[in-house]
């Protein structure tokens, strides 16, 4: 999981979530994962008004990375936006991010 830091607003630890179960020191992130997240963080910790309750996980299903973004149950809106604009606008910067890597990237967005 990640948490935000108000001060400098990235994210202070990273951790890795597999299958559901939290990364061992084995299945450390790449760096295309480290940024992705690191992406994802950024854009989701300014849009919310509880930025202490972000939290990014990497889920591995199948051949692709899902990033589960959790938010505080008020910021739910503000991360999906209206007609899911703001969370369709992220999964087009996620479509980006993985033709230039290679990787195939989800998004999900839970309260």
């Amino acid at each position: 999981m990640s948490s935000a830091n108000d001060e400098n607003m990235v994210p202070e630890e990273v951790e890795q979530v597999m299958d559901g179960q939290v990364a061992e020191d084995s299945d450390l992130l790449n760096i295309g994962q480290e940024r992705v997240l690191e992406l994802i963080s950024y854009v989701a910790i300014n849009l919310v008004d509880h930025p202490d309750e972000v939290t990014v996980d990497i889920v591995r299903r199948q051949d692709r990375d899902v990033y589960q973004v959790r938010v505080h149950h008020e910021d739910l809106g503000k991360m999906i936006g209206k007609g899911g604009q703001t969370a369709q606008a992220l999964r087009v910067l996620l479509t980006a991010v993985s033709a230039h890597t290679d990787q195939r990237i989800g998004l999900e967005i839970v309260e």
